[in-house]
């Protein structure tokens, strides 16, 4: 049976929201909630998490895998980001928006889409999530739970808990079903502004 890890939408509770962050520093894989769905959660450093996370989204090197950060100084330690690129990401953070920016060194080369060597970020303003990132003091590596074969991202703990029993070690559930609405992706990798996918997040700023 998966385990369950009950955290408060509102005010998280640090005892749990250490429980989950015990899974992850132990090289575990979570499904945790976010303003966009569930993602899948792991340790930036483990690489079998990183395995079953390809595994159950079944993905390829072209995948842009997310950084969720705490604040924009966290953010700033794994992406270059110059004077331009900095006041537009500035403004729509913490929002419904993932960048495309150029890794640093920080990151693994494991981690970085193939060819450009670029990472996704964000910074959510979801608490129970940013209650995680912040008590893991890193970013938390994710991606969005869709399922092969589906659309949308899985928005109900139970339903996570039946469709991958043995395959994460943990669901984080806050109450009720969170919203599925994606992130609004911009690539900024270039020194300029390509909308990726329109979601939550309004495109206008970077159109």
């Amino acid at each position: 049976m998966v385990r369950f890890i009950d955290i408060h939408p509102e005010n998280p509770q640090q005892r749990n929201v250490d429980q989950a962050v015990a899974i992850l520093r132990d090289g575990g894989l979570i499904a945790y909630p976010t303003d966009s769905g569930y993602a899948l959660g792991a340790q930036i450093g483990s690489v079998d998490a990183l395995d079953r996370i390809r595994a159950i989204r079944q993905l390829d090197d072209k995948h842009h895998f997310t950084l969720v950060c705490h604040d924009f100084a966290q953010l700033g330690q794994f992406v270059h980001v110059d004077n331009a690129v900095f006041r537009a990401v500035k403004a729509a953070t913490p929002g419904p928006y993932t960048f495309i920016l150029p890794a640093t060194r920080d990151v693994p080369k494991r981690l970085l889409q193939a060819k450009k060597r670029t990472v996704g970020v964000r910074i959510t303003p979801h608490r129970v999530a940013q209650a995680i990132v912040t008590t893991l003091g890193e970013p938390v590596l994710s991606t969005t739970l869709i399922l092969p074969g589906e659309s949308e991202a899985m928005t109900m703990a139970w339903e996570i808990s039946e469709a991958l029993d043995g395959r994460v070690d943990a669901v984080v559930d806050s109450g009720d079903e969170v919203a599925a609405e994606p992130t609004t992706v911009v690539d900024l990798s270039e020194g300029y502004a390509e909308v990726i996918r329109v979601g939550a997040g309004d495109p206008a700023p970077f159109e």
